[in-house]
Parts: structure tokens; C-alpha cells; sequence
């Protein structure tokens, strides 16, 4: 089932950090094209012509699309290596169920820290660190979401990690100040290579962030 592989994708996405990570995960070689989202590629329109976003997985000319569909692809295709989804169906609904949470509520909130100003930022800032207290409940005292082994919902969550130092010089706090244990759980998934080497470099987050703002015209 190797075959062909490539991933569109742009470098400072947490969503393709997840599906490099995975990718890392299992083994996998692969292509990587990096997408200009401001001048998308006639391969990207052709092979995720109902959203036009990246990532998007290329398997032997098939594309499959959105980060936590791609990143269940993998581990369904790759299954010998690194299993990420949870062999007991109530875990594995539970760990869809809390990604779906990171995606409207982590990357949301997220987004508006970097976007506003004012009490629309401090609304976010809020509602963003209400929520990774929710995530860090759901940890506990395990080292990663799915127990002893780096899983599903690690993949979908720690790509934001690498956002932290954007959301924290934007909005002017403190994130392990007021989550240490998600911190310290971000910190353990970082010391694993397939993590490390798929993680933009916060530095380049940044500065795209930067890039943005000005684009938006609210620098």
C-alpha cells in the first residue's frame, strides 16, 4: 500500500504539521510540495477543488482532504507501524470527539487572539485558555490523551504548540502560567523525532503571523 505519496501543504499550518507528523509516525516517504495559499496551485484546485485549502494527501493519484480525515487515512493504510487511533471504539469516539473540539474551539479562539485587539482579544484569550483547561482535564495525570502512547489526539493538538509564543507576544499572557500540565504534556511530545522535525519553527509562525496582520490591515 506505499506507493506514491504526496502532501500540499504549507509550512506554519498546525493543520500539515498534523499530517507530517503522522506521516513521521508510520515511516512514510513522501513528497512535499509547499502551497503560495495567496496564488493556489492548479495541482491543489485539482485535487481539493471543494475547499481549495491545504493539507491535502496524494496516495497513488487519489487525494484525500481535511487534516484529521487524512490523519486517519494514514493510520488505516499504515497499520503495521505506530498505531494512532484507539483499538476500543468508545476511546476512539472520544478522541474524534475532542478533536472536533480542537478545531472549533482551540483553532477559533486561537485565531481571534492574533486577529483583535482590544475586549474582542481578551474575550479570546478567555475562551482559549477555558478551553485548554478542558483538554488538560482530559489528559489528567496521563502522559499523552490516549494513555502510555503517543496517539490520535496528541497528532491533532500538538501542532498548536508551535502557535503558542504567536498567541502569547499577540495577547500579552502567559500560557503555562495558567496550564502547566498541557504545557509539560507539549513538552514530552516535542522529544519525540516525528514531532520535533514536523513542527514549524515558532520564529517563522510568527513572522507570518506578522505578515498577516498587515495584510488584514490591523497591525
Amino acid at each position: 500500500m506505499a506507493g506514491e505519496v504526496v502532501l500540499l501543504d504549507a509550512y506554519v499550518s498546525m493543520f500539515g504539521m498534523r499530517v507530517r507528523i503522522a506521516l513521521a509516525e508510520k515511516g512514510i516517504q513522501y513528497e512535499y510540495k509547499e502551497q503560495d495559499l495567496s496564488n493556489k496551485s492548479s495541482l491543489l484546485l485539482q485535487m481539493n477543488p471543494i475547499h481549495k485549502k491545504i493539507p491535502v494527501l496524494i496516495h497513488n493519484g487519489k487525494s484525500v482532504c481535511e487534516s484529521l480525515i487524512i490523519v486517519q487515512y494514514i493510520d488505516e493504510v499504515w497499520k503495521d507501524k505506530s498505531p494512532l487511533m484507539p483499538t476500543d471504539p468508545y476511546k476512539r469516539a472520544q478522541a474524534r470527539f475532542w478533536a472536533d473540539f480542537i478545531d472549533k474551539k482551540i483553532y477559533d479562539s486561537g485565531r481571534r487572539i492574533w486577529t483583535t485587539k482590544g475586549e474582542e482579544q481578551e474575550a479570546a484569550k478567555k475562551e482559549f485558555i477555558d478551553c485548554l483547561k478542558l483538554l488538560e482535564g482530559e489528559l489528567g495525570e496521563k502522559p499523552y490523551f490516549g494513555g502510555e502512547s503517543f496517539g490520535f489526539l496528541d497528532v491533532a493538538l500538538i501542532p498548536f504548540y508551535s502557535w503558542f509564543p504567536t498567541y502569547e507576544k499577540c495577547g500579552n499572557f502567559n500560557i503555562e502560567a495558567k496550564c502547566p500540565k498541557l504545557v509539560a504534556w507539549a513538552k514530552r511530545c516535542v522529544q519525540k523525532e516525528s514531532v520535533a522535525k514536523s513542527l514549524a519553527e515558532s520564529d517563522k509562525v510568527y513572522d507570518f503571523a506578522l505578515q498577516m496582520k498587515q495584510r488584514l490591515g490591523i497591525a
